[in-house]
């Protein structure tokens, strides 16, 4: 249980670094401005359409009698609202995290700077780290997206939907919300994203503590942006300690990674393996 504690002091400490450093919290707010008004366009166009394409898709019931019309067109109009508004708080970092990448990268890597020791660079051109970035992203977002029907389902079960199922929601959304933040600081590092995953399950607690807080805070995607720069600069804090060789690491064998996951990178990771994986 010490891990939960631990992830959640390295999300306090990615936000005290970029409070330490204004200049770099201002470079980091831009990505998501910019996000945040390109989906806040989108759901003011999908609540004014709403309407029009719940009546496109249901011909079939234009001669109903009143109220069942009304109710029916609305409770589908309503649930289509609902679903772009998850679509849109499961994708909000993803897309973030893509139109910010070259900032990011520059937030990270002055992360590493400042506490010393390497910099780790990933010597691919921009356009190919974009391309990792859309490709790993779209595969976070298509398993949060089939846990969330899952876990929907489940919420229309008595009891447990209403108190279970919103915690699990949470801790899958807190999970790959680490994963993709920690990407910025492990893809640096030669890392794939299957070993990004293993590298995670591996310190599960210690993910969960650093990734539910922001989920929790991160459905309020206008709160999300504020929060963006200090998490990706304490997710690559936390990424050079789970990728810290084993003399660096904490001395306390619960801090440390399975050596199974760090045979032989000075990262914690075969990176010539993983290049070629």
């Amino acid at each position: 249980m010490r891990d939960l504690g631990v992830g959640f002091g390295y999300l306090m400490k990615g936000q005290r670094w970029v409070g330490r450093h204004g200049r770099w919290f201002g470079f980091g707010l831009l990505p998501g401005l910019v996000t945040l008004v390109l989906y806040a366009g989108a759901l003011v166009g999908l609540g004014y359409g709403a309407d029009d394409l719940v009546g496109w898709a249901t011909p079939f019931a234009a001669d109903w009698s009143s109220p069942w019309l009304g109710l029916f067109r609305g409770f589908l109009t309503a649930l289509l609202w609902v679903f772009g508004l998850f679509l849109a708080v499961i994708t909000f970092t993803a897309v973030t995290l893509l139109v910010g990448q070259p900032f990011y990268e520059s937030l990270s890597e002055q992360v590493d700077r400042s506490e010393g020791g390497d910099v780790p660079e990933s010597g691919l051109p921009l356009w190919r780290e974009l391309w990792i970035s859309a490709r790993d992203s779209l595969k976070v977002v298509l398993r949060v997206a089939l846990y969330g029907v899952l876990l929907f389902a489940l919420g229309f079960v008595p009891v447990v939907g209403q108190t279970v199922v919103p915690v699990i929601g949470f801790c899958v959304t807190g999970f790959f919300l680490a994963e993709e933040l920690t990407a910025v600081a492990l893809q640096r590092r030669g890392v794939e994203l299957r070993e990004r995953l293993t590298l995670l399950r591996g310190r599960r607690l210690l993910t969960l503590g650093f990734g539910v807080p922001l989920a929790v805070a991160f459905v309020v995607p206008f709160v999300a942006v504020f929060l963006m720069p200090g998490a990706v600069a304490g997710a690559t804090l936390l990424v050079r300690d789970l990728t810290a060789p084993e003399d660096d690491r904490a001395p306390d064998p619960e801090h440390r990674i399975p050596a199974a996951s760090a045979p032989n990178s000075p990262y914690g990771f075969d990176k010539d393996r993983t290049a070629r994986s």
